[in-house]
């Protein structure tokens, strides 16, 4: 049984989506973010960094991971599933795994912070964000224009960035004319394991009090 500490953000959904798709059985714990649960010293012994989501292995001796790319290999690893077994081919996988951890996530969460979440607008840092998000979609529409997935087939690296690139109307980055990347989000949004994995957990109004939060800890 997996533990998973998780909210219904972009990288939470990276790993309840994984764990639907491999059908591993998992309670989830969901962590109220707009209290700084995360914050706690119990969760801070899970994840010294605060962060959200984290796993607890109770099978493997109750072994926390945490960051959500790493806990994505793991569960692959563990579960023998959503990596491809060929070596180059999971090399390719892990790379658009790594590409969505160091570009797109830090990127468009950036364009998030300054477009819906700065308590002042500037127009500068909203450009740079959108813009570099922008740039990222249009590689990813690049590396779909002969293929269904990133790595040939589907995988944790189509994950990884499908659920950040379903937000991008939040970061304000337009995708319609991006053919290959709007059908790639229809293709895995139909996924029976995609649509549960986005219930666990749900959106609430409990993440408007997070984000509230967020504002008012950027005014500070």
């Amino acid at each position: 049984m997996i533990d998973l500490y998780s909210a219904a953000t972009p990288n939470g959904h990276k790993v309840s989506i994984t764990l639907e798709e491999l059908g591993l059985p998992y309670r989830l714990h969901s962590i109220d973010l707009g209290a700084n649960e995360q914050k706690q010293d119990w969760f801070l012994k899970l994840n010294p960094n605060g962060r959200i989501p984290v796993i607890v292995d109770r099978d493997n001796g109750d072994f926390p991971v945490f960051e959500s790319g790493a806990i994505m290999l793991y569960l692959a690893e563990k579960a023998g599933g959503l990596l491809p077994g060929d070596a180059r081919a999971r090399s390719l996988a892990i790379q658009w795994l790594m590409f969505q951890m160091g570009g797109l996530g830090p990127m468009q969460g950036q364009a998030h912070v300054f477009t819906r979440y700065f308590p002042s607008k500037i127009d500068a840092a909203i450009a740079r964000y959108q813009g570099e998000t922008r740039r990222l979609y249009e590689v990813l529409d690049g590396a779909l224009a002969d293929r269904a997935y990133l790595a040939g087939d589907y995988s944790i690296a189509d994950i990884a960035s499908w659920t950040w690139v379903r937000w991008h109307h939040w970061a304000g980055v337009a995708i319609d004319d991006l053919r290959n990347l709007t059908a790639w989000v229809e293709r895995i949004a139909a996924r029976p394991a995609v649509q549960r994995g986005l219930e666990n957990p749900p959106q609430t109004p409990q993440d408007d009090k997070a984000v509230e939060a967020a504002r008012s800890m950027l005014a500070k």
